[in-house]
């Protein structure tokens, strides 16, 4: 098995689907749509898959899947209120609930679901302002810039296989940053060889995690490289260097 056969087989491996099962169509997402529909009332735009799978990138090894939820401009409750509400609606329905960043985290029928409240900054149009529970702040998001530039940004394969890496190396790495990250370093790059391509990105997270400025294509002042603390890019700068050192392709993403 040639080095791009291997890293291709490890992303079949781990690789979801982009569509739902129709368990978790039915028995996860319709269920806590309702709940959400319940909970948001008037407010509510819609709720829609978001995140990895929508992106074409998602894995076995983490969350599922996510649901954005838009609610209206003119939507009353602050953004903090917005997140803790839609909090303590899953407590009450006695949902395995936790709280995250910008997502609250829900373990339903088995699944992991990560919930995005968010709200339209006008009536039309697809920027949204998100709470930032870490930072105690807001910032400005658009969820179809994101899904756009993974989706045609030719680099699937090795965007996916980091996030395996990120996994199985017990690694923080905001998916969009790690995203967002790969697709600048690899720019210019064959777009036929991924096991040349992850060996670069390691190179680049090693020599480079710590310093490199990464920005929100949907927000040029949401610095993503901000999310992580000084010891957790050291902590990826490590892990990519151990991974280098590592003499062969089951030591390197596992």
């Amino acid at each position: 098995m040639t080095a791009d056969q291997y890293v291709n087989a490890i992303v079949e491996k781990h690789r979801l689907p982009d569509t739902l099962d129709n368990y978790t169509s039915i028995y996860v997402v319709s269920p806590l749509k309702k709940i959400i529909s319940n909970w948001a009332g008037a407010c509510l735009c819609e709720t829609k898959l978001s995140g990895s799978r929508a992106k074409g990138t998602a894995i076995d090894l983490s969350t599922d899947l996510d649901l954005f939820i838009s609610l209206s401009s003119t939507t009353r409750n602050s953004l903090e209120e917005i997140y803790n509400s839609l909090y303590n609606r899953m407590l009450e329905e006695q949902i395995s609930v936790r709280k995250q960043n910008v997502s609250i985290g829900v373990t339903y029928q088995g699944k992991k679901v990560d919930l995005v409240p968010a709200k339209r900054q006008g009536q039309y149009g697809n920027d949204h302002s998100l709470y930032r529970r870490k930072a105690g702040s807001w910032t400005k998001t658009n969820i179809d810039t994101h899904i756009s530039r993974v989706r045609q940004s030719g680099r699937i394969t090795e965007i996916t296989a980091l996030k395996i890496w990120r996994e199985n190396h017990n690694l923080e790495f905001p998916s969009i940053y790690l995203e967002c990250f790969a697709i600048d370093s690899l720019y210019g790059r064959s777009l036929n060889a991924p096991a040349d391509n992850i060996m670069h990105l390691l190179r680049d997270i090693r020599d480079n995690i710590q310093t490199r400025r990464v920005i929100d294509p949907a927000n040029t002042n949401n610095i993503l490289s901000e999310e992580l603390t000084q010891m957790e890019k050291k902590a990826l700068s490590n892990a990519a260097q151990q991974s280098l050192l590592a003499p062969y392709w089951g030591e390197i993403i596992w």
